[in-house]
């Protein structure tokens, strides 16, 4: 017996050393999150191997999206005219508010192909109720089609009335889809929307299990929330769809979200995301260009704004590069609500540099835990910029799960990615940035009035903190780079 315990612990103690040496020198991690692998690893040598398994390994290149080498649909050369146009400074930008960060909109035309519109009217909701009667409203006057994407999507009594919606469209000619994350709609399976399918609509997971729970790309989801209406109205955010963003669940309470209603010519680029989403999910014939999903577009408003999107699928951070570019720029202020707040390094820089700059630094985030590591990160990452000047608020109405940053009264994002290092290398996300100065008024007054709403955390009071909250802070800062 003593014999077949020493063989087991040498065979795990060699496993963990491989499974190490495998973490330095072939996967070529960021240093940091490669400490915190081994940390587990050391720590829980037998279960750790498993854990790596399932949240660890890198996405190969083999396991990313089936469109590699495909044109981004419909906009190929509008991408080009825009960054040469840039380049030589004959760009027709419509507004001031716009032509005043032609460098951050170069940076996404670059970066991630994103075009600039400026022809857009964009509807800003902080509200579940506003948001989801908008969303049926929209739903039931549907024509021709309906591009449905969420990453949590439960079929409880919002999702039922909107499930019934679809079916409904469905069975008037109109092409639905529905597109689900796999991990992140925990329960949902194809077969549960078969009356959906069985009316005419199409279904997909992304990224699905290949056996029951058993799934070798757990890590690696997409965080993205889409609705697009016969190519011509679109809604991109921080609701998922389930009766909790109503704020019906007692645990959160109300519900504090940010998300934005588009008409005008930012629905070709958004269009185009979910096409390739699809393309990927779908196990049926991919969808390719035309004119009813890329209808012409009468303009609705004055709005520039940029989809941009990210994920493991990409050399570069995009959505991360603009939040941070949004930093550089920054001379009055910086708004920021997020519910995750673990940045690396460089993120935490820029924030402490605008701070000892006059820059006025504000952080909004949750009073409660839906992650208890991921709370006590957040809570020791913003008692890092405290001491440099920021101002952070607690927001006590409920759980706040807005993606938000303002700067200026100019310049504003909005979409799915939180600033931690899930949403900025392992998730595919997507946000709007939004160049209009009337826009990000709004955006910053929403703001200021969940100050009223929120409790401020003094530098004071944080470094009066229990000894427990430091041992919780201490553990989820080690941790912080898988979380």
């Amino acid at each position: 017996m003593a014999g077949l315990i020493s063989i087991t612990v040498t065979a795990i103690f060699t496993l963990n050393i491989f499974l190490a040496i495998a973490l330095i020198f072939l996967e070529r991690r960021d240093p940091t999150a490669t400490w915190a692998w081994l940390l587990v690893l050391f720590f829980v040598p037998f279960f750790g191997f498993f854990i790596y398994l399932l949240f660890g390994r890198k996405l190969g290149k083999k396991h990313l999206f089936r469109w590699e080498g495909k044109n981004r649909i419909g906009i190929e050369t509008l991408i080009d005219y825009q960054i040469e146009a840039i380049e030589k400074g004959t760009f027709d930008f419509r507004l001031d508010d716009t032509a005043h960060y032609q460098d951050m909109i170069y940076l996404h035309l670059r970066n991630n192909h994103a075009v600039l519109t400026q022809d857009n009217d964009v509807q800003v909701f902080n509200d579940g109720v506003a948001k989801f009667d908008a969303l049926l409203h929209d739903l039931e006057n549907a024509k021709d089609h309906i591009h449905f994407q969420y990453y949590i999507l439960r079929l409880d009594a919002l999702g039922n009335r909107i499930l019934d919606v679809l079916i409904k469209k469905a069975k008037q000619g109109v092409k639905v889809r529905v597109l689900f994350d796999d991990i992140g709609s925990r329960g949902l399976r194809i077969r549960h929307l078969k009356e959906l399918i069985d009316s005419g609509g199409e279904v997909a997971a992304f990224f699905p299990a290949i056996l029951p729970l058993i799934n070798p790309r757990l890590n690696y989801r997409n965080h993205r929330k889409i609705v697009i209406i016969d190519g011509r109205i679109g809604y991109v955010g921080g609701f998922n769809v389930g009766d909790e963003y109503l704020g019906h669940d007692k645990r959160f309470g109300y519900w504090r979200d940010t998300h934005l209603r588009i008409e005008g010519s930012a629905l070709h680029p958004l269009q185009t995301r979910f096409l390739l989403d699809w393309n990927q999910a779908s196990d049926r014939d991919d969808i390719i260009y035309a004119e009813r999903y890329f209808p012409a577009i009468p303009r609705k408003g004055s709005v520039g704004l940029q989809i941009v999107s990210s994920g493991p699928d990409a050399e570069w951070e995009q959505i991360k590069d603009g939040y941070l570019k949004m930093i550089f720029l920054a001379k009055e202020y910086i708004y920021i609500q997020t519910p995750y707040f673990i940045p690396d390094i460089s993120f935490l820089d820029a924030l402490r540099i605008a701070c000892l700059s006059g820059v006025d630094v504000r952080i909004m985030i949750p009073n409660k835990p839906d992650h208890m590591f991921v709370y006590w990160a957040t809570y020791s990452n913003v008692g890092k910029l405290l001491k440099a000047g920021a101002k952070v608020y607690i927001y006590e109405n409920g759980f706040i799960h807005s993606k938000q940053i303002v700067v200026d009264d100019e310049l504003s994002t909005v979409g799915t990615a939180n600033i931690d290092v899930r949403s900025f290398k392992l998730n595919f996300e997507i946000n709007a940035f939004i160049y209009d100065r009337e826009k990000s008024h709004e955006l910053a007054e929403l703001f200021e009035q969940d100050m009223q709403l929120s409790t401020e955390l003094t530098y004071e009071m944080y470094l009066n903190r229990t000894r427990w909250i430091k041992i919780k802070e201490s553990v989820s800062r080690l941790l912080s780079p898988i979380l």
